[in-house]
């Protein structure tokens, strides 16, 4: 198992950045894909990003694509997101998870969760 502790969650004003941060403890040798993942009220849980631990490749869900960079040291077992003009839209409970299938994309792809952060976007 991999644990995950994110963290910079907060309240900010539309097109303020913000920037998430994951830390991955335990079996990190075994993950091939870290993603961040958000849940709204009332909304399934959707993925925003993720990216491959061994090859860098990275993937954007299509409302984030433009504003939003994920990055990985797998060195320092961290994944952080990079979030710039934030909307309204963006505001949800957003996670960090841990996959050992490279092709992993859905919630149900990911065996490790963080607890979440909160983004909450409003003027």
């Amino acid at each position: 198992q991999v644990q995950l502790v994110e963290s910079g969650g907060g309240l900010v004003q539309p097109g303020d950045s913000l920037r998430l941060s994951c830390a991955a403890s335990g079996r990190t040798f075994s993950t091939y894909v870290m993603g961040w993942f958000r849940q709204a009220p009332g909304k399934e849980r959707e993925i925003v990003a993720r990216i491959n631990w061994r090859g860098g490749s990275t993937y954007y869900a299509d409302s984030v694509k433009g504003r939003f960079t994920i990055s990985g040291d797998n060195a320092k077992n961290t994944v952080d997101l990079q979030m710039n003009s934030l909307k309204p839209e963006d505001t949800a409970n957003y996670y960090c998870a841990a996959s050992t299938w490279n092709l992993a994309t859905r919630p149900a792809d990911f065996s490790s969760w963080g607890r979440g952060t909160q983004v909450t976007v409003s003027s």
